[in-house]
């Protein structure tokens, strides 16, 4: 088999598999910025692909992604509501809403599409080719022929970096994630910036979520996100905060996943479940070399202060 072939293959693998991770992530960082750990990203990702599977099933997949970010907006919602209005632990209500939320969408898609499931009929996102960049040697398929929600991932890294880091509302979540008493005293809104960050990382986990059932899977099932939102919250840490480090790090997750499914095909006499576990060494590896050099924002965590 063509070495470079099996390259291309991998890379495509992996920026498919890491645009979900990294939509999540830059949500999360918007949220973690401002002093909110949000566990509930999960429940948002798992409420987004059931939405996004709603929203193509009955008008389409443009419908769907636009279903799926409501869907990851209403779940964040609830979690401010509760940890951000009425001041409860992040870390307890994050899980209690992630753990309702894979109650519900289960108990959601058996009424809508009853005992057999949603099968493999879902209308999903085709790639796009990019003309002339699509046809460069190794990276054109997996950069520049994938869907529409893999370029929206490429817009919206950087965009979510210079809102932090170039703009007065990105000051004012920075100022609020690392001093809540002090960003008050200079007329900033705690509950309403960490509100407005915690929403806008909502809905990316929504659009993160709907990507994995129009972009990825093709279906919906019950627990598919299977974790992918905690990953995302690692991925932050691993990012450093920062957007672009963390669509940098999705990609080394990305890259380890589809790397560990080539040598599952590549037949070597090694159990399977060492490659199952590589992405996720890996990504431990990377976090205790990354921790003591990134900085959280101080008051992530702690209450409005």
């Amino acid at each position: 088999m063509d070495p470079m072939a099996v390259a291309g293959d991998v890379l495509v693998a992996a920026v498919g598999i890491a645009t979900p991770l990294a939509l999540a992530a830059t949500g999360e960082v918007l949220a973690e910025r401002s002093g909110v750990v949000n566990l509930g990203i999960e429940g948002a990702m798992l409420f987004g692909a059931l939405g996004g599977a709603i929203g193509a099933t009955v008008a389409g997949s443009a419908t769907g992604l636009g279903v799926g970010i409501l869907a990851g907006v209403l779940v964040a919602a609830l979690f401010a509501a509760v940890a951000i209005g009425a001041g409860a632990d992040q870390i307890i209500t994050g899980t209690a809403v992630t753990l309702a939320s894979v109650g519900l969408t289960g108990t959601i898609y058996r009424q809508f599409y009853g005992p057999a499931g949603v099968g493999l009929s879902l209308p999903t996102l085709s790639p796009i080719p990019i003309p002339f960049l699509a046809d460069l040697p190794l990276i054109g398929d997996a950069l520049f022929a994938q869907p529409v929600t893999t370029y929206l991932m490429y817009i919206l890294v950087p965009l979510v970096w210079y809102l932090l880091f170039r703009t007065r509302p990105g000051l004012a979540v920075r100022a609020v994630g690392e001093d809540p008493t002090a960003a008050r005293a200079a007329g900033v809104s705690v509950r309403l910036t960490r509100a407005w960050a915690v929403l806008a990382g909502g809905a990316l986990a929504g659009l993160a979520g709907a990507t994995l059932v129009l972009a990825q899977v093709g279906t919906f099932t019950e627990r598919m996100t299977a974790g992918r939102g905690f990953i995302a919250i690692a991925i932050v840490v691993l990012g450093r905060w920062n957007p672009v480090g963390a669509g940098l790090a999705a990609l080394l997750f990305g890259l380890a996943t589809a790397l560990q499914f080539a040598l599952q095909a590549a037949g070597l006499d090694v159990p399977y479940q060492f490659f199952l576990m590589l992405p996720y060494l890996l990504t431990l590896f990377a976090l205790a070399g990354a921790v003591g050099r990134g900085q959280a924002p101080a008051a992530l965590g702690k209450s409005e202060g």
